[in-house]
């Protein structure tokens, strides 16, 4: 079972000004699919994020950063991943894009929902409203046992 690690950025929720409404979420979303083995909640700081997760991708095969991922200044998740991620992989933002297209029209071209490789884990840093979570989780149920075995070297197997 993929081995999940959930990462809420948001500094009202880390202050208990507002709920959390993507824990339960996610819990319930992945129910037997992935074993959730970690779940923060950090505030907008670009070193507690990249701490946070490269704590993380210790203990998970995928960690889902939700939050920080628009175009104000307070949004940052992106800046605390980019410099400690090997590689990018853009095709999960522009789809996650697409389908938030589908949903809400030309608001979803705001986000800059990017997934990252980081060590041998897949981060993946998504709005942090539910309905973005719901579509992110949706896309890594597809998509997420083959992207690890791909990073593990397993995905491809030589053809002679």
């Amino acid at each position: 079972m993929i081995r999940l690690a959930l990462i809420i950025t948001s500094d009202s929720v880390y202050r208990g000004e507002k709920r959390d409404e993507i824990t339960g979420l996610v819990e319930e979303k992945v129910k037997g699919l992935f074993h959730i083995v970690a779940s923060r909640i950090v505030p907008n700081s670009i070193s507690e994020i990249r701490a946070t997760v490269l704590e993380a991708v210790r203990e998970a095969d995928i960690v889902l950063v939700t939050g920080g991922t628009g175009v104000s200044r307070r949004d940052i998740t992106i800046e605390a991943l980019k410099p400690i991620a090997s590689k990018t992989v853009p095709g999960l933002g522009e789809e996650h894009r697409r389908r938030s297209y589908a949903k809400i029209g030309a608001r979803a071209l705001l986000s800059r929902t990017e997934a990252f490789i980081i060590g041998n884990t897949l981060v993946y840093a998504c709005p942090g409203n539910p309905d973005a979570v719901s579509t992110a989780l949706d896309i890594l149920t597809e998509i997420g046992d083959h992207c690890i075995a791909e990073i593990r070297g397993e995905g491809h197997r030589e053809r002679h």
